[in-house]
This record gives C-alpha cells, sequence and structure tokens, in this order.
C-alpha cells in the first residue's frame, strides 16, 4: 500500500508541476476565466498532496509508535550489520531500522538501530 500512496502522490506532484509550467502560457492569453479555473485546479492538486502525504505521515507515526513500545533496542554493531541473515535469526522478531529510511528519518536515529521484545 506505500509503494501506491508514494507512487499518487508522485503522480500528483507531476500534475501540480506541469500546470506550473503553464502559467506564463495562461497569463500570456489573458482569459480571466481559464485563469480562475487553472488556479483553482492547482489549489485542489496541492490539497490532495498535503492530505496523502499527511495520511503517510499518520501511517508511520503508528509504525514508529509500535517499535518504541518494544522493550528493548540498541545499536547494531558494523560486524552484526555484516551478517544480517544471522543477527536475525538468533534474534526472533527483532526489527531493524536505519537511520536513512523515512521511519528513521522519523524517529530521529543516527545509527541504524535493532528493536525486539527479548534483550540481544
Amino acid at each position: 500500500m506505500k509503494e501506491v500512496e508514494k507512487a499518487e502522490i508522485k503522480r500528483l506532484s507531476d500534475m501540480l508541476d506541469a500546470l506550473n509550467h503553464k502559467d506564463a502560457t495562461v497569463i500570456q492569453q489573458g482569459n480571466a476565466e481559464l485563469i480562475a479555473k487553472h488556479e483553482e485546479e492547482k489549489e485542489k492538486l496541492a490539497a490532495e498532496i498535503a492530505r496523502l502525504k499527511d495520511v503517510r505521515v499518520k501511517k508511520l507515526s503508528k509504525e514508529a509508535q509500535k517499535l518504541e513500545t518494544l522493550p528493548f533496542s540498541r545499536e547494531i554493531t558494523k560486524k552484526e550489520q555484516a551478517d544480517m541473515g544471522t543477527l536475525k535469526k538468533t534474534v526472533r522478531g527483532i526489527v531493524v531500522v536505519h537511520p536513512m529510511t523515512a521511519l528513521g528519518r522519523e524517529m530521529g536515529l543516527k545509527v541504524v538501530t535493532g528493536y525486539a521484545k527479548k534483550a540481544f
């Protein structure tokens, strides 16, 4: 579902960008009705983009909150990162969050961090 939302936001942003590029030609034509319609369309697209981004952030927030409630978290060492498969087999239910992902940025992480129910 995330990819669908992301694609929809991108599509709407592209449409808004195209409308912004048409601004000069619409204004040159001087048709007040056309200019008003153009502005209204831009406002609708901007509002829809904002709504979709808000939905996406709320979903991320739910996931971040879920991870924060897990009783144990710590930095994942470089050696553990190199052999992530073994780490995931030994620690059942571990969730690894990278600081460069959307979730990691939202949580304010500076290093790769693992979250689990039990100490590891």
